[in-house]
């Protein structure tokens, strides 16, 4: 169930979530069973942190060039238009 909750959080919150778990687990007041729940938690938080960052990145490395074809932001220069709106070769 916790997991499903987790699946419906903002990155935002996972990311609270995360912190609140390293504070808990650094202070040290957790019993042994506690601490292994808190821990397998977070590492899956932290999973899903590193996912979303990820897709983050792969999206923000692509744009649209004048014909509306997706190019990823490496070849964006290539694909620069001359001053008549010609695609340069």
């Amino acid at each position: 169930m916790a997991d499903k909750q987790q699946d419906n959080q903002t990155f935002e919150q996972k990311m609270d979530q995360l912190e609140t778990i390293v504070n808990q687990l650094e202070q040290g007041n957790v019993s042994l069973e506690d601490s292994m729940d808190k821990f397998k938690t977070g590492i899956k938080l932290s999973e899903q942190l590193q996912d979303t960052l990820t897709k983050a990145e792969h999206t923000m490395a692509k744009m649209m060039d004048k014909s509306g074809d997706e190019v990823s932001f490496e070849n964006a220069d290539d694909k620069k238009d001359d001053a008549d709106g010609n695609q340069a070769k």
